[in-house]
């Protein structure tokens, strides 16, 4: 097992393997989805804690990481993109609704004689049931190109047909395992800003902040996910949050893109440099080498750590290995 950070409990249950639910992977492929990322972070989650928030939803590969462990803890589960919250919220209520619907849009897809066709006319519904809005939503996410998620400014999906010969566009164990996860944690699912999502967090709760990516040059910004994006401003404003998040006493784990920026806000802060894939690139050799950078606010600031050690589950680690 991973070496863990050593936390004082607080008022909380050990993370116990009896109540897990391993194996769970994202039903959609995400733009900046942490799946490459999870070894880096899960050295890094805190032994106790009642509360999980991650208001920046996207995938939910940390949550879903979390629950391969246990399920004992409440989740607090937000974020801004409607499509996606409504998606979750169908999963922990309706699975086999859910499933029964996009079986039949995957059926329709596989018979029809021109797929194309078939996409651009399902892109168009505007279903008012949240079951087909949940189906269409994956069923897209699955047909689209290279399975992106892009909203232009009125919040309609304007994502081209993708080409894919037979994608597997669900996985039905997969959506079934969630669906368990999601009641087990007595998960929250809510479509609301972050700063919203996270102003009760208390003492002890264990936060997972994870942005849109702050783009690493002037034409690899992608923050459609929603139609106001999220801006340099934006960024700012988190960092204030992430400040407030650690004085209150919650554990707080941030990943983001490897900027000038992204350090400057966070200078005070042990942070890890990593080299990961992206999930989401227009050219294969584009999604690999990306420095990301993960931010423990849940540690001492290295102002009064300086260059010493610290202590986890499995041994000392160097505090000059987690400074950049």
């Amino acid at each position: 097992m991973a070496a863990l950070v050593a936390l004082q409990p607080h008022r909380a249950t050990s993370l116990a393997v009896d109540s897990s639910i391993p194996g769970l992977t994202p039903f959609v492929k995400w733009a900046g989805g942490k799946g490459s990322l999870l070894r880096y972070l899960q050295p890094f989650i805190p032994d106790y804690f009642d509360n999980y928030y991650e208001p920046f939803l996207g995938g939910g590969a940390l949550f879903f990481a979390l629950c391969g462990r246990t399920t004992r803890f409440r989740a607090f589960l937000t974020d801004t993109n409607q499509e996606l919250i409504n998606a979750y919220r169908i999963i922990k209520s309706e699975p086999e609704d859910l499933i029964r619907s996009v079986s039949g849009l995957r059926k329709q897809y596989n018979a029809a004689s021109n797929q194309e066709d078939l996409y651009y006319e399902i892109r168009s519904w505007e279903p008012t049931d949240p079951i087909e809005w949940a189906a269409r939503f994956i069923f897209l996410n699955k047909t689209c190109y290279n399975g992106l998620y892009r909203v232009n400014p009125r919040g309609e999906f304007n994502v081209p047909f993708g080409h894919h010969k037979r994608p597997k566009i669900f996985d039905e164990t997969n959506i079934m395992g969630i669906s368990r996860a999601l009641r087990k944690t007595h998960a929250t699912v809510r479509a609301i800003d972050y700063q919203k999502a996270i102003v009760k967090c208390q003492a002890g709760d264990f936060v997972y902040l994870d942005p849109p990516y702050h783009p690493t040059s002037k034409t690899s910004s992608f923050t459609d996910y929603t139609p106001n994006g999220f801006d340099e401003e934006d960024q700012r404003k988190l960092a204030v949050e992430f400040a407030r998040l650690r004085e209150h006493g919650s554990r707080v784990l941030l990943s983001n893109s490897d900027t000038r920026l992204v350090r400057k806000l966070y200078y005070s802060y042990y942070r890890k440099s990593v080299s990961v894939n992206r999930p989401i690139s227009c050219v294969g050799t584009g999604r690999t080498g990306f420095k990301e950078l993960i931010i423990f606010g849940h540690m001492r600031n290295k102002t009064s750590i300086g260059q010493g050690t610290f202590s986890s589950r499995q041994g000392v680690f160097d505090a000059r290995e987690l400074t950049i």
